[in-house]
C-alpha cells in the first residue's frame, strides 16, 4: 500500500509517525503502513457468498444464499484470539460480507476488544438502517468497490444497477458519518475511467480512494492479458499522481493510495527527485519505514473455511485452519517454512528482484504474481515496471 497523497503531496511527514512510536497499536490508521512491529492487519473473506456477479472477483463467490463455515461463536473466539495478538485491524470481506447477518454483531465484538473494524464492500445492500448500524458499532472504514463509472462498472459487476445502488451506500454511509472510500482494481478495461473516478471523489466529497493494481488470483486470473503493460503502468501511476495534486491544489485534498504493486513507491520517490529532492529525502525515509509487500508478515487472509493464508489473492498456499488451531499459533511457527521465508522474503527472491537497489523498500513485491508467472514462488515479480537502469545498484 503506498500513500500517494501522503508521500508525492507531503500529507505526511516521518516525525507525524515517530511521534507515536511506530507501533501498530497506537498508530492512527491513516499511518498503520509505517509501523515497525507490522502485527498483521488481518482480512477475513467470511463469506464465500455475494449477491453480485463480478468478472474478477478473486474469492470465485457464490449466490447469496447457503451457510458459511465459520458460525458466529466460531467467528467471536476468533476474533478473540486476534485481539489478544494483538492484530490492529480486522478487515470483513466476502464475498459480499453484507449477506452475513451477523456482520454488525461481529464488527462490534472486533471493536469491543480494541481492534479497528473495517469493511470491503460492494455497496449496493448498504441501507439507511443498515449505514446507522454500522456506525453504532464503531466501524472505523467502508471501502466500497467501484471498476468505473455505471457502463463499464456494472458490466464488470454482472449486474445492471450496481453502480447506482453503490452510490446510494455512500450516501447513506456519509449521511451516517461514516468514513467511505471507493477501492478500484485497475485493468485494460478501465483504466480509462480513472479521471472520472477522481471527477466522483469531488462531486461526492469522497475523502478516500484506493487503487488496485491488478493480482492474477480467483477469476482474475482469466483477466491477467487484461493486465496492462509497464509503459501502461508507468504512465496509469503519473495520472494518479497528478490527479491527486490537483485535488490538493483546488483545496479539495483526498486521501488516495495504490495497492499491490511496491514499485510504486520507488517510482513516487524517483519523480521527486527530478521535481523536488527535498520532499525525496523525506520520502526516502517513510518507504523505508513501509518495508514495501508485508504479505506473510504485517498482513493475513483468513478464508470463508478458516484456512490462512499470506493475503487474499494468494490462496494457492495454506498455513493452517482457524477451526483446528487458533491464528497466533500459527502465524509465528517457525516450522511453516514458506510462512517464516515471508518474514524475511528479501533473502529468498532471485532475478531483478534480488538486484535491485530498491529491494529494502519493495520486498520483491508480489509473490503471488512471480508464481503465477514463472511457477516459481521466489522469482522476480513481472508486475514490476522499473527500469534495469533504474534499479541498478549504485
Amino acid at each position: 500500500m503506498i500513500g500517494i497523497s501522503k508521500l508525492y503531496c507531503g500529507g505526511v511527514e516521518a516525525s507525524d509517525v515517530l511521534r507515536y512510536g511506530r507501533h501498530s497499536g497506537s498508530l492512527p490508521s491513516h499511518l498503520l503502513q509505517f509501523s515497525k512491529d507490522k502485527k498483521p492487519v488481518v482480512v477475513w473473506n467470511m463469506t464465500k457468498r455475494c449477491n453480485l456477479k463480478c468478472v474478477h472477483c478473486y474469492a470465485k463467490a457464490v449466490s447469496r444464499e447457503g451457510i458459511d463455515p465459520i458460525d458466529t461463536e466460531k467467528a467471536m473466539a476468533m476474533i478473540d484470539d486476534l485481539a489478544s495478538f494483538g492484530c490492529p485491524v480486522m478487515l470483513f470481506s466476502g464475498g459480499e460480507p453484507l449477506v452475513r447477518e451477523d456482520l454488525v454483531d461481529l464488527a462490534k465484538h472486533a471493536t469491543e476488544r480494541g481492534m479497528r473494524a473495517v469493511i470491503s464492500t460492494n455497496g449496493t445492500l448498504i441501507t439507511k438502517e443498515k449505514a446507522k448500524e454500522l456506525r453504532e458499532v464503531g466501524l472505523s472504514y467502508v471501502g466500497i468497490s467501484l471498476d468505473g463509472l455505471e457502463a463499464v462498472h456494472d458490466h464488470f459487476r454482472g449486474v445492471k444497477g450496481a453502480f447506482a445502488d453503490a452510490l446510494t451506500g455512500i450516501a447513506n454511509c456519509q449521511e451516517e458519518g461514516l468514513k467511505v472510500g471507493l477501492r478500484f482494481t485497475i485493468n485494460k478495461r478501465n483504466a480509462g475511467e480513472i479521471p472520472g473516478i477522481f471527477a466522483l471523489l469531488r462531486e461526492r466529497e469522497i475523502p478516500r480512494a484506493c487503487f488496485y493494481h491488478l493480482v492474477y488470483s480467483g477469476r482474475g486470473q482469466s483477466l491477467r492479458d487484461e493486465d496492462l503493460d509497464h509503459a501502461q503502468t508507468r504512465a496509469v501511476v503519473d495520472l494518479i499522481m497528478d490527479e491527486t495534486r490537483k485535488l490538493f491544489d483546488q483545496g479539495s485534498p483526498k486521501e488516495i493510495l495504490t495497492v499491490d504493486n511496491h514499485a510504486d513507491g520507488p517510482y513516487v520517490w524517483l519523480r521527486l527527485l527530478r521535481e523536488d529532492p527535498e520532499r525525496a529525502k523525506e520520502v526516502e525515509q517513510l518507504l523505508a519505514f513501509n518495508e514495501g509487500n508485508n504479505s506473510g508478515r504485517g498482513f493475513a487472509c483468513i478464508s470463508w473455511d478458516g484456512s490462512v493464508h499470506a493475503d487474499q489473492f494468494w490462496r494457492e498456499h495454506v498455513f493452517g485452519n482457524v477451526l483446528e488451531r487458533p491464528f497466533s499459533s500459527i502465524w509465528d511457527d517457525p516450522s511453516i517454512e514458506l510462512l517464516a521465508q515471508l518474514k524475511d522474503k528479501k533473502r529468498y527472491v532471485k532475478g531483478r528482484c534480488a538486484r535491485c537497489r530498491f529491494l529494502a523498500i519493495c520486498a520483491g513485491n508480489f509473490r503471488a504474481r512471480a508464481e503465477a508467472v514463472y511457477g516459481d514462488v521466489w522469482a522476480e515479480d513481472p508486475a514490476c515496471y522499473l527500469t534495469d537502469d533504474e534499479i541498478a545498484l549504485s
